[in-house]
């Protein structure tokens, strides 16, 4: 058990983060799931704006790795074009 206030305070911080982090992780891994499912070109292009967005913000908060982020969409990227 941690001996310092501050400590019990990096605690609690660093549980909220977490909890965030990973709630806009599945987010986005839920929305590049339906990206992939979806048939329709300009759906595509659309769902393909807003999840470029969110993994170039959660490579930005290193929730993810910024090479990560270029591959999913580079990858995405690839299958709208081929729509």
């Amino acid at each position: 058990m941690a001996n310092h206030k501050s400590a019990l305070k990096r605690i609690r911080a660093n549980n909220v983060k977490r909890l965030r982090n990973r709630y806009q992780a599945k987010t986005t891994r839920t929305f590049i799931k339906r990206l992939k499912e979806t048939t329709d070109k300009v759906e595509a292009q659309d769902l393909y704006k807003k999840v470029s967005s969110m993994l170039d913000r959660l490579a930005k908060k290193n929730v993810i790795h910024k090479n990560k982020a270029a591959n999913n969409k580079s990858k995405l990227a690839h299958l709208v074009n081929s729509l």
